[in-house]
């Protein structure tokens, strides 16, 4: 009897998520260069700083849950929400800095928003994900079901993004707290929680580049301290130094996780394939969105202590 051959599946879709991560890319370097001319008045540093984590945040969302949902072949088609979502937030964050003048064109705070529901929905569905799995929380659910900092980060997006949009409108409270004292906590929560994550995926790797520690020792010494800026602005310079250490791995991140790419069976001749199955390349660059976050905070920490 003859066996039906199994046609092969299109990597159109991958295609497609390797060309918005070249776009975003540039747009990204764009970004940068901007960030390293902040304006001087403190308020609007820190909005762009926010508008500036939120659109890289976005991008490594988009990028990540585009490859991992494709992984799935998207079989529930809800999974569409998170990269499409994301790439939303990411044009909405980055539109304002790169281009000002046009910086409203869109509707900012409703997208913002959505992002802020869709990541936390989102990270309701992964954990029905890891738990209807059998062994439920054990680790090898949390290795290998579906992650939970990717949906999390996508809320986070949406949370600095509305944060942008109140300090560019000149509003530096809500709810009768100072939107600096009220985000340095959850900058540094998001740090531990991103470093809990790489330290997650760094033990499945046995840890066995000794670089593998950095992201699980600088972001939270970089968290404690940016939390303590909210409370005594004199640890602010650490934690400067800190977040930009932090930034710096974000940045190198996406090399190091080529490298093991390479390693894979196949290398880079296989990229179809060991791009799915190495180190995520999308997953470093949260932290360097959520330090640039925390480095335009800063200024605003101090200008009220002052």
């Amino acid at each position: 009897m003859l066996m039906r051959r199994q046609p092969q599946p299109s990597h159109r879709p991958l295609l497609a998520v390797g060309l918005i991560g070249l776009t975003a890319g540039a747009g990204a370097a764009l970004l940068l260069g901007r960030l390293f001319r902040p304006p001087p008045d403190r308020v609007e540093a820190a909005a762009q700083g926010f508008a500036a984590g939120a659109a890289v945040l976005a991008l490594a969302v988009a990028l990540d849950s585009g490859l991992e949902h494709y992984r799935g072949r998207f079989r529930n088609r809800v999974m569409i929400v998170a990269p499409t979502v994301s790439t939303l937030t990411l044009a909405a964050a980055a539109l304002p800095i790169l281009l000002p003048r046009h910086g409203g064109a869109l509707p900012g705070a409703l997208i913002f928003a959505t992002a802020l529901a869709s990541g936390t929905i989102g990270l309701g569905f992964h954990l029905y994900d890891v738990g209807k799995r059998e062994g439920a929380f054990d680790w090898q659910n949390l290795f290998y079901a579906a992650p939970l900092g990717a949906p999390a980060a996508l809320a986070l997006a949406g949370l600095a993004g509305l944060a942008s949009e109140r300090l560019a409108a000149g509003e530096t409270r809500v709810l009768g707290i100072g939107i600096a004292r009220a985000g340095a906590p959850l900058i540094a929560f998001a740090l531990v929680g991103t470093a809990t994550e790489a330290g997650l995926f760094h033990f499945r790797g046995a840890f066995q580049n000794p670089i593998m520690y950095a992201p699980v020792t600088v972001p939270p010494i970089a968290a404690v301290l940016t939390a303590l800026a909210a409370a005594t602005p004199m640890t602010a310079r650490p934690a400067r130094y800190l977040l930009h250490a932090t930034a710096a791995l974000g940045l190198a991140g996406p090399f190091f996780h080529a490298y093991g790419i390479h390693r894979n069976m196949g290398g880079w001749r296989n990229w179809s394939q060991t791009i799915l199955q190495g180190p995520p390349l999308p997953a470093p660059p949260a932290f360097f969105g959520i330090a640039v976050a925390g480095i335009g905070l800063l200024p605003l920490l101090e200008g009220e202590a002052a």
